[in-house]
């Protein structure tokens, strides 16, 4: 099954029999004061920066996220479009759980066919949520979350799943075009929480088909050396079944590239080694701009 996001000039396929398409996360003023701030001051130069930045280093997709408290999001998420679809051309996903918001952002976009993060199994969402991806004919993102928060077990993940599932393509959104997230949670508080996530992807693909995104960077929060463990969690996640990821590209590109190439998925090693001359250039070029 494969899942088709387009921008005005260009056409991203997940699919189990692709490789691995990565939704660059940085648009995302959490834990990046720098874009917090000229969010605040609706200066998008540095916005056009982390876009640009993103693509450079095989950003697939594109997540936008102006959630601040400072700021009116339905305001500032046009802007942000805007200035994104200035300087580079992939599809975008737009992130926020607010219809007003996730309105703003969709209309912004030129043509194309863009990507919704995301709705999940409560009601008021659904019932709010999938209108809006059914009126622009976007794709989505799942979250496995029940009415009584994220089930505990991978069973309860696919008992969400089909129930988003099943209204989403009651509404007429073809199931393509919806991607499940079975959610990561912290291995630092339970250490069966990534087997967990695993066991999901296997269910729900193993159930539905659909593609299967998640963030892996969930999986490490509250330890040393996080990089590793998200590192891992992703080829493992590659391997179970999942397709995409709203992921740093810049720091999670290489893994990504080199489990593509281990699963069959880079014929001739052509994707990697072109990934690894690309970014080795872009390594040096942003070193001596530092000096």
């Amino acid at each position: 099954m494969h899942t088709i996001l387009k921008s005005e000039k260009k056409e991203v396929v997940i699919g189990i029999d692709k490789p691995f398409v990565i939704i660059g996360e940085k648009l995302n003023p959490t834990g990046i004061k720098k874009l917090g701030q000229a969010l605040v001051e609706r200066n998008m130069d540095y916005v056009k920066h982390l876009a640009k930045r993103q693509v450079d280093w095989g950003a697939d997709v594109l997540d936008v996220n102006v959630g601040h408290p400072q700021i009116e999001e339905a305001e500032v998420i046009p802007l942000v479009v805007e200035a994104v679809q200035s300087v580079v051309d992939v599809p975008l996903c737009i992130d926020s759980n607010e219809p007003k918001i996730l309105e703003a952002g969709l209309n912004a976009i030129k043509g194309g066919k863009p990507l919704v993060n995301s709705v999940n199994g409560e009601e008021k969402q659904l019932a709010t949520v999938l209108p809006i991806v059914k009126a622009r004919g976007a794709a989505l993102i799942g979250l496995t979350i029940a009415d009584e928060g994220i089930p505990p077990t991978a069973e309860g993940r696919l008992a969400a799943a089909a129930k988003i599932i099943e209204r989403a393509t009651k509404m007429g959104i073809p199931i393509e075009d919806i991607i499940m997230d079975p959610l990561v949670m912290t291995v630092g508080h339970d250490s069966k929480a990534a087997t967990v996530t695993f066991k999901a992807i296997e269910l729900i693909r193993n159930e539905f088909g659909v593609n299967i995104s998640l963030g892996a960077s969930n999986v490490s929060f509250g330890l040393p050396d996080r990089h590793s463990v998200n590192a891992a969690m992703l080829s493992i996640a590659m391997q179970t079944g999942a397709t995409c990821s709203i992921t740093d590209p810049i720091k999670l590109g290489s893994t990504i590239r080199a489990t593509d190439l281990l699963l069959g998925k880079d014929p001739n090693s052509i994707r990697y080694l072109k990934y690894f001359r690309a970014t080795e250039k872009l390594r040096e070029a942003e070193a001596a701009a530092k000096q």
